[in-house]
């Protein structure tokens, strides 16, 4: 894969941009929505002195759906910009390896079951948990895996997944098909004041920084990172299991959310080009930005019905990669 490379001094204004996105994306959040809240009551809550039905307004609905939506955005930027590396795939995102599809079965069939909360959560965590290993001993079998081997396993199994879906969908009770399709699309408004998915978040970053450098030579191709000294099979395997875990983490936090860890590692490698100790950042930051704000036109734009956030992330992201693919062509 050949990427453009700026020069060094464009990408400090890169940072500068999406640090001051981040905290602004997070602001409109809790400003704006079906009951307005300007500036100055906003900074009046945030500092303490006000405390009145705004204040729970936005410290009990707002803030904990706006977080979410940050660690999630986030979550996916990484897992995609990991596994576009790992897979050699410019097209890969967090959910080509079927991972998406064990959460939601684990999920949906937690809600069969007539218990939500945070069995909901739990069901599609170890949902997948079970569709990673199940992919990576497949896919490994008795001798090493390539990644078109891996590709082809995560589709089979993926559809898989999709059958058993389908199957869930049509035996469940009307009351709870609702509640089950908004999860399949993408929802946040169920979600929990929890700040795990920050910590997921600067995990998965301090976890893969450090391998920034092994990441950057094996973009080049396996043979000539393993004649740099690269140990290519540790790697790969770490990158597998740190993305798929990634990725079980933000289905768990907000459901099935396309697009995001597919278009926003593309839009940053424009920019900052293909080093990952650039790369990985700021696609993470981008990623909860672009959440945030995907989530706050979702809930606003039909107000008071609220949309599904994978509806508007949909919406966004197919123009985008057209756009990207027809660039890429020329």
């Amino acid at each position: 894969m050949a990427y453009y490379h700026p020069a060094l001094s464009h990408r400090r204004p890169v940072f500068i941009v999406l640090l001051l996105l981040a905290p602004l994306s997070l602001l409109v959040a809790l400003g704006v929505g079906s009951v307005s809240i300007s500036w100055q009551q906003l900074w009046a809550i945030l500092s303490g002195h006000e405390n009145d039905v705004t204040y729970s307004l936005v410290m009990e609905l707002r803030l904990p759906r706006a977080i979410s939506a940050f660690a999630a955005g986030g979550i996916l930027a990484l897992a995609g910009a990991l596994m576009q590396v790992l897979l050699r795939n410019p097209l890969a995102d967090p959910y080509i390896l079927g991972v998406s599809g064990g959460a939601s079965v684990g999920a949906l069939g937690v809600m069969l079951a007539g218990v939500g909360g945070l069995w909901v959560n739990a069901g599609a965590f170890c949902g997948a948990l079970l569709s990673m290993l199940l992919v990576f001993s497949l896919a490994h079998g008795k001798g090493s895996w390539t990644p078109t081997r891996l590709i082809l396993t995560g589709v089979v199994v993926a559809a898989g997944w999709g059958a058993l879906i389908s199957f869930i969908l049509a035996i469940s009770p009307d009351t709870n098909l609702r509640g089950m399709l908004f999860w399949l699309i993408g929802d946040l408004g169920h979600t929990d004041a929890s700040t795990t998915g920050i910590l997921v978040l600067i995990l998965g970053l301090l976890l893969t920084l450090p391998m920034s450098r092994h990441l950057n030579v094996l973009t080049r191709g396996e043979l000539k990172a393993g004649a740099l000294g690269v140990p290519v099979k540790r790697v790969r395997v770490q990158i597998y299991f740190i993305a798929s875990l990634l990725t079980a983490a933000a289905v768990t936090i907000v459901g099935n959310i396309g697009f995001v860890g597919l278009i926003v590692p593309h839009l940053v490698r424009l920019v900052v080009g293909n080093d990952q100790r650039i790369l990985l950042p700021a696609a993470a930051l981008l990623g909860a930005s672009l959440l945030v704000i995907a989530d706050t036109v979702a809930r606003t734009v039909m107000a008071p019905t609220q949309l599904p956030i994978g509806v508007i992330t949909a919406l966004i992201g197919v123009p985008v990669f057209l756009y990207l693919l027809q660039r890429g062509h020329r």
